[in-house]
């Protein structure tokens, strides 16, 4: 049985590949957002980047774990090096908003046995991308269904209970909180007031319209139960 718990250490869990040029401001963040001494360790799981993702990441600070390639293969490695009692899990393309720290105080205390998602923003795009945002975060209420883009910040405990992510290239994600909900149930999981502000790069290359379709035929696919092994290409534009 779960008893709420009074620590409030938090492992945050960045995963990354060949992300030199974000993963500096996603761990500045973490930091420069920290202002009740709430994180315990920056854990950055790579995947095996072939630029200057892990010296950036070490001289700020971060802890790099080698992981195989694949996003769900990654959040698992690094939460498996993580001795939080809560963790944070982040893409190296999103960094947290300055009150972020605030929010995840207020969130353990308010909900000690519930998981957190942040609202999405992108760092650019217009009006267009603040369209796509307002739409996710919506549909992150309505639905409990959140983006990875939005990060999990989620008990150690509650984490392991539900088996953690499971080795995917694609969907992790989603598998997770599926996973998640059948257990505690879907009023466990709360969009916390703070933004996480991720990359409009993807959406900007294919256009914003053609991603989002592109996205929804590739979740249409998985719920249908084509395996992301065979969805990944697909999802990249392959």
């Amino acid at each position: 049985m779960l008893v709420e718990q009074t620590t409030t250490s938090v492992s945050a869990i960045i995963i990354t590949l060949n992300a030199a040029d974000r993963i500096g401001r996603c761990c500045a963040a973490l930091v420069q957002g920290d202002d009740r001494t709430l994180l315990k360790e920056v854990i950055v799981a790579d995947g095996g980047s072939s630029d200057a993702t892990r010296a950036i990441a070490t001289s700020a600070g971060a802890r790099i774990v080698d992981a195989p390639r694949g996003r769900g293969a990654q959040l698992a490695a690094g939460a498996a090096a993580a001795s939080g009692d809560w963790l944070l899990f982040l893409h190296g393309d999103t960094a947290l908003s300055e009150g972020w720290a605030a929010a995840v105080e207020g969130h353990m205390a308010a909900r000690p046995v519930g998981a957190g998602v942040f609202r999405l923003a992108f760092d650019g795009g217009g009006r267009s991308m603040e369209i796509v945002a307002a739409a996710a975060n919506l549909r992150s209420r309505a639905f409990a269904a959140p983006y990875g883009d939005q990060g999990l910040l989620v008990r150690r405990d509650q984490y392991d209970e539900v088996g953690g992510f499971r080795p995917m290239p694609l969907f992790e994600d989603v598998n997770f909180v599926d996973r998640y909900i059948r257990r505690f149930g879907r009023r466990r999981l709360r969009m916390l007031p703070s933004p996480a502000v991720t990359s409009a790069e993807r959406y900007a290359r294919a256009g914003p319209a053609r991603r989002i379709l592109r996205n929804a035929a590739c979740l249409s696919l998985y719920r249908a139960g084509v395996s992301p092994q065979r969805i990944v290409g697909l999802y990249e534009g392959r």
